[in-house]
Formats: C-alpha cells, sequence, structure tokens
C-alpha cells in the first residue's frame, strides 16, 4: 500500500506546484503593478530564503545544508537561471500581457525540458511527442495572434515584449528544473546522497538571491534618482499594498511552490513533472475572470487546452 501512495507523491506535487503558481501569479501580476517587477522579484526572494532557512533548520536541526561542491555548483546555476533570470522575465510578462496569456506561454517549458534533455543526457522522444509539441506551438500561438474585440492583433506596444519575456521565463524554468534535479544528485550520485527537496530549494534560492541582488541594486539607485528628480511613480499607498501582495505571493510560490516543484522533480520523471507544473494556464482560467474581469473567448479556452494537452503527449510513455 505505502508503494502505490509513492508512486503518486511525484505526481500530486507536480498538480499541487499547478495550483500554488496559479495563486502566486494573480498576487505577483497585482504586485508588479504596484512596486515593478524587480522590486516583486527581490521581495520574494528574500522572504522565502528566510522561510526556507527556518524551514531546514526545523527539520534537518542545521541551518546549512549538507552538500557537495558539485550538488551546489548545479543548483546555483538552478537558482541564477530559473528563479532570478527567469521569473525576473516572468513578472515583467505579467505585468505586460497579464497572468493568464503569461502563463499559457508558460505551457512551452516543457518543449524546452525536452530539447535540454536531449542536449544534455541524450534523451530522445517518441514519435507521438512530436505531435504533442506541435499541438503546445499551435495552441499558444492560437491564443497569442487572437484578434482583439477591435479587430487588432496588438492591444498594446508591450504585447510583443511580454510575448518574448514569457517564452524566455520558460525556457528558463525548464534549465532550471534540469539543473536543481541534478543538483539533488539525480543521474550522477547514490540514493542515500541525494539531497531533500527542501534542503535543495533553500540552497537554490539562497544563489537566486545573489543572482538577482546586482538587478535590485541597479533598479534601487534608478528610483532614487527618479525619486531626486521629483518623480514617484508608484504612490505610497501603492507600494505598501504591493509588499503585502508580494509577501504573499511569496509563502505560495517561491517557498512552497518552488518546493513543491522539486518534490515532483524528486519523485517523478522530469518529463512527466514539468508537464503536471504546467497546468497553470487551465487552472487560471475562472481566476482569470472573477479577479481581472477579463472576456475570455472560447478560443482562448480551446487553446489552452490544446497547449497543455499537447504537453502532456510530449512526454507520453517516455
Amino acid at each position: 500500500m505505502l508503494g502505490d501512495f509513492d508512486r503518486f507523491v511525484g505526481p500530486a506535487a507536480g498538480i499541487t506546484t499547478s495550483l500554488l503558481w496559479t495563486g502566486t501569479s494573480l498576487c505577483f501580476t497585482a504586485a508588479g503593478k504596484r512596486i515593478g517587477p524587480t522590486m516583486v522579484n527581490g521581495t520574494r526572494i528574500a522572504l522565502a530564503i528566510v522561510l526556507l532557512g527556518l524551514t531546514h533548520r526545523f527539520m534537518a536541526g542545521t541551518w546549512i545544508p549538507t552538500a557537495s561542491i558539485g550538488q551546489v555548483t548545479f543548483l546555483a546555476f538552478s537558482g541564477i537561471v530559473g528563479l532570478a533570470i527567469g521569473d525576473q522575465a516572468l513578472f515583467t510578462a505579467f505585468v505586460s500581457i497579464g497572468p493568464r496569456l503569461a502563463m499559457l506561454i508558460m505551457a512551452t517549458a516543457p518543449i524546452f525540458a525536452a530539447f535540454f534533455g536531449w542536449l544534455a543526457l541524450g534523451e530522445t522522444l517518441p514519435d507521438v511527442a512530436w505531435i504533442g509539441i506541435a499541438l503546445t506551438i499551435g495552441g499558444v500561438g492560437w491564443v497569442v495572434f487572437e484578434r482583439q474585440h477591435d479587430g487588432s492583433v496588438v492591444r498594446n506596444p508591450h504585447r510583443l515584449l511580454g510575448v518574448l519575456f514569457a517564452f524566455v521565463a520558460a525556457a528558463c524554468q525548464a534549465g532550471g528544473l534540469l539543473l536543481s534535479k541534478q543538483g539533488m544528485g539525480h543521474g550522477w550520485l547514490p540514493e542515500d546522497q541525494h539531497m531533500t527537496p527542501q534542503a535543495a530549494t533553500f540552497v537554490r534560492m539562497v544563489f537566486a538571491g545573489l543572482g538577482v541582488l546586482p538587478i535590485v541594486l541597479l533598479h534601487a539607485r534608478r528610483q532614487r534618482k527618479r525619486r531626486a528628480a521629483g518623480i514617484r511613480p508608484f504612490p505610497p499607498e501603492a507600494r505598501r499594498a504591493g509588499l503585502i501582495l508580494a509577501a504573499c505571493g511569496a509563502v505560495v510560490g517561491p517557498y512552497l511552490g518552488v518546493w513543491m516543484s522539486l518534490v515532483a522533480a524528486d519523485r517523478a520523471a522530469m518529463g512527466v513533472a514539468q508537464t503536471l507544473m504546467s497546468l497553470t494556464p487551465v487552472f487560471i482560467l475562472p481566476f482569470a475572470v472573477l479577479v481581472h474581469k477579463e472576456r475570455i473567448s472560447p478560443r482562448a479556452v480551446i487553446g489552452a487546452l490544446i497547449a497543455v494537452g499537447g504537453s502532456a503527449l510530449l512526454f507520453f510513455n517516455a
């Protein structure tokens, strides 16, 4: 019975990750409009480091996880690529094109995961996976190029840039997941030397903080210059609300969500884990209607389902 339960831990963690990332995308979109994506990224990583450090101290009894130099190296690159660079791009996309479209484009992450798996591990895809790739690209493209109510394809000048940032985020998420799985020890260390997902998340987040620090300092310097010139882009009330929303998103996303994503990567095949973590475009649809008051067309719903279905086919029988 316990063995049967263990088989479902990884997939359940993947689905839970999608649900958590639905919540965090809504929080970070609202926060980004009040304090900007850079402050959101810096705030949520700082809070996540504190929460993960306290959790590791409680669970393991130590402040510093036990890890080899090789594991730390993999996790360091994973944190910088996936959490510092990738999430900075994602939060910029949230503000530019909204969470629904940004998370739909993130459904292409399994395609990047398959490519990186082939490049780094020599993994090959079955023929049906190529159908999945075509469906995912087709579903995403169908929604991205949907005409608006005024007959135009592009509603605002930031849309194309937001779409580009979302694709960058998808690539970084897939690369970060591959690096974090190797950082835990998969593929090159005996199982008794593997790091736990919680400890790996903590190490990964620390290096993500180091990676995002120059971006935050540069942003703060630019903001000081703007304030000295009498320019205040965000009023105090908006900043306070933005910080609260960023803190809520940090608990749901970088703390619980990233932890669950590494549980999924640890307990399931990478492709299965990445696919189940790409269900957010479907989960977010009712929230986009209720919270953001978006008018979602049948085409947008069908496109999201096609994209997610294509992601699942990508790792069919993998």
